[in-house]
C-alpha cells in the first residue's frame, strides 16, 4: 500500500536512530563516572568510588568561585536574552515590518559568526566603553549568543498562536497591555521557558568568548575546565562536568515539568 513504511525499514530507522544517540550520549556516559574515581588520574578502571572530587569543588576557592560566577553570568545572560529574544520575535512577527527577513537574518547572525570573532570585536568594544573584564561586560555578552535560540523558540509559539484570539481581546476593550498579559504571554510561555533553557545552558557552556571579555574574577566554571585541562588534568574537571550536566537536565526537566502542569490545567478546564 503506498505511503505505508515497510517493517525493514522501520527497523532500519529504529536502529540509525538507537546509533545516534549512544554517539551522542557515549562521550557523557564515559565521564560521569569518572567523577566519583578516588584515584588522581583519569582512568579505567575504577578502583574504589569516592567523592572526594566533589569536596575539592567546594573546598578550593577558584572552582568553587568559578561555580558562582557561572551562576551569576548564566543567570544574568538568561534573562537579558529571555526578555529581548521575546520582544525580537513579537516584533518580527509583524507583517508590515519592512525588512523582516533581513533583520531576522541580523538577529540570527550570532548562531553561525564563529564565537572568536565575537571575541574579538567585543574586546575592542569594550575596551572603549569601559566594560572590559567586568559581569556587565560578560552577561552581555552571552546574551548576544542567547539570543537567538529565545527567538527561534518564542517565534514557534507565535506561529501556532491563532491571531484572532488577540483581536477578540481588543475588540472587547482590553488595553494593548492586556492583550499581551492575558492572552499572548500565557500562549507563548512554554517557548519562552524552553528559550529561556537553551539560552542557560549555552551560557554555561560557553569557553571562547569568555576568553576574550572576562578578567580573573569572572572565571567561568567553563573556562576553569578549560584552564585545567590545559594546566593538570585531574578527576575535579570529571566532577565539575558531572554538575554542569546534571544541572542542566535538572532545569530541562522542571520546564518540562511546568509544561505539562499547563497542558493538563488547559485540558482539565471546562469548554
Amino acid at each position: 500500500m503506498a505511503g505505508k513504511t515497510s517493517p525493514a525499514l522501520r527497523a532500519a530507522q529504529i536502529v540509525f536512530g538507537l546509533a545516534v544517540v549512544f554517539f551522542l550520549l557515549a562521550p557523557i556516559i564515559a565521564i560521569l563516572p569518572l567523577a566519583f574515581n578516588s584515584s588522581v588520574f583519569l582512568n579505567y578502571p575504577i578502583e574504589t568510588f569516592s567523592s572526594r572530587w566533589f569536596g575539592e569543588l567546594q573546598n578550593n576557592e577558584v572552582w568553587r568561585r568559578s561555580i558562582v560566577n557561572s551562576l551569576i553570568i548564566g543567570s544574568g545572560a538568561t534573562i537579558v536574552a529571555t526578555v529581548l529574544g521575546t520582544l525580537a520575535a513579537l516584533g518580527l512577527r509583524s507583517s508590515h515590518l519592512p525588512f523582516a527577513n533581513a533583520i531576522r537574518t541580523t538577529f540570527l547572525m550570532p548562531m553561525v559568526v564563529p564565537a572568536v570573532v565575537l571575541g574579538v570585536g567585543m574586546q575592542m568594544l569594550y575596551g572603549r566603553l569601559g566594560l572590559a573584564n567586568s559581569y556587565l561586560g560578560v552577561i552581555v555578552a552571552h546574551a548576544v549568543l542567547c539570543i537567538p535560540f529565545v527567538i527561534v523558540s518564542v517565534s514557534g509559539s507565535l506561529i501556532a498562536m491563532d491571531p484572532w484570539l488577540e483581536r477578540a481581546a481588543s475588540s472587547l476593550g482590553a488595553t494593548p497591555l492586556n492583550v499581551f498579559r492575558r492572552v499572548t504571554l500565557p500562549i507563548i510561555m512554554p517557548g519562552m521557558l524552553t528559550g529561556a533553557v537553551f539560552a542557560f545552558a549555552t551560557s554555561l557552556d560557553e569557553v571562547v568568548l569568555t576568553l576574550f571579555v572576562a578578567g580573573p574574577n569572572q572565571r567561568t566554571l567553563a573556562r576553569q575546565m578549560f584552564a585545567s585541562i590545559r594546566e593538570n588534568i585531574s578527576p575535579a574537571v570529571a566532577a565539575a562536568a558531572f554538575l554542569m550536566i546534571v544541572g542542566t537536565l535538572c532545569v530541562a526537566g522542571l520546564v518540562g515539568f511546568m509544561r505539562w502542569q499547563r497542558q493538563r490545567a488547559l485540558r482539565l478546564q471546562p469548554a
